[in-house]
């Protein structure tokens, strides 16, 4: 099972978002549509998925990941089909909302559900196994593109990428068959339910879904005008390029970090500290004039930052809330990251024209992440019972009824 989403989930994320990175160009080269009406198709598709993924954490909470990512695969693998035939851009704008739908089935979200539900107290290691495979996603899928689309053109190249993706929809029919909805031993159950709607209304969650949304909005716009700031300083395009790779490989240092974090820092002094660590490295950025190797530095602690918030943004519900609950409140905490994800980009720009550049882009983005570190650090610890062991099933211990897949699971016991 791991296996299986440590492929499709890095399929989906090279099909459905690094693809276009190395395509946006060519596409409007070849079709004469603008290049922002180009990308606004597709930030338009980013801003669905990100709500369409509470809708899909609600149905995985009832259904489970088999139904939900089988479906994704099917729907993404329609979209992409739909770009690569548009006719017109407004067929190629619902050709993303489509994609959109279906990465809400694909990425990373539903994939930490299936994994915090079935690898109960390995769901950590589990998890950051996922998320260091998938981090190469753009490695591998940015130039088999740029392969593919020097000798095919574009739309050639979304449809075998397309086919591709398709192919992740058996995989995910036939990997993610164990039992969902084990029923809670009866110690571990609370002693007052809490309904979800509490939870989300609840102090906690509203101040760490906040302190995410900003965080995220920090991330991206910080990562997409990396090479504009660099630039600014006197690097050359190609050596900001690499800057911006080395960065990526920053993320997986930082990832292979985090179970170490997790066994001496409580959660939200954890995640507080790694924000800070990226707020602190993003306004290094914006007031360090130099020299080149010493910015190229700061870039990759800030993409370490920004690997180990991935397994923060994976974690934080089940931390707080324990895994029962898991897909239904982490699809509602994951929309307002995946809407300041989508909106990063356009919201760098504005602010760097109203500050006069990158160097004040960084600064104001540095000013939101430490907003965002203290927001988690007064966020709490939440209204409901923390039950950690509840409804997840251990993976593959010995004689485990999980793993033969057959009858009701019984969760482990737990220290």
């Amino acid at each position: 099972m791991l296996v299986t989403l440590c492929v499709t989930v890095t399929v989906a994320y090279g099909v459905l978002y690094y693809a276009f990175t190395v395509l946006a160009t060519g596409i409007a080269a070849d079709t004469g549509w603008s290049g922002t009406a180009v990308t606004a198709a597709f930030s338009a598709g980013s801003l669905f998925g990100a709500i369409a993924g509470i809708a899909a954490g609600r149905a995985l909470q009832h259904r489970g990941p088999r139904v939900v990512m089988t479906a994704g695969s099917v729907v993404g693998a329609a979209g992409v089909a739909v770009v690569a035939t548009a006719p017109s851009l407004p067929v190629f704008a619902v050709g993303w909302l489509i994609a959109g739908a279906g990465s809400a089935g694909t990425f990373y979200p539903p994939a930490f559900a299936a994994l915090t539900h079935w690898y109960g107290a390995r769901r950590v290691q589990a998890i950051t196994t996922l998320t260091l495979v998938a981090g190469f996603s753009s490695t591998v899928f940015a130039p088999l593109t740029a392969a593919l689309g020097d000798r095919t053109g574009w739309r050639a190249t979304y449809l075998v990428l397309g086919g591709l993706l398709a192919l992740t929809a058996p995989a995910h029919a036939a990997a993610l068959r164990l039992p969902w909805h084990p029923e809670p031993a009866a110690d571990a159950r609370p002693a007052r339910p809490i309904s979800d709607r509490s939870i989300l209304a609840s102090r906690t969650f509203v101040l760490l879904a906040a302190s995410g949304a900003l965080t995220s909005l920090v991330m991206y716009a910080s990562l997409v005008h990396l090479v504009p700031l660099l630039q600014d300083r006197g690097t050359s395009v190609q050596l900001a390029a690499w800057a911006v790779g080395l960065s990526g490989a920053g993320q997986v240092v930082g990832r292979l970090l985090y179970p170490a974090l997790d066994r001496r820092m409580a959660p939200n002094p954890r995640a507080a500290a790694i924000i800070l660590v990226l707020s602190v490295t993003v306004l290094a950025l914006a007031v360090v004039p130099g020299p080149v190797p010493l910015l190229i530095a700061i870039a990759v602690v800030a993409g370490a930052a920004r690997g180990l918030f991935t397994l923060i943004g994976a974690t934080v519900v089940s931390e707080h809330w324990g895994p029962d609950r898991y897909a239904a409140l982490n699809g509602v905490y994951n929309a307002p990251l995946g809407v300041a994800a989508a909106l990063a980009p356009a919201a760098g720009a504005a602010v760097a024209a109203g500050t006069g550049g990158s160097t004040g882009l960084f600064v104001v983005l540095g000013c939101l992440g430490l907003v965002a570190a203290a927001l988690t650090a007064a966020a709490g610890a939440g209204p409901a019972v923390r039950t950690p062991g509840a409804g997840a099933a251990r993976v593959g211990g010995p004689g485990s009824r999980a793993r033969r897949g057959r009858g009701r699971t019984r969760p482990s016991s737990r220290p």
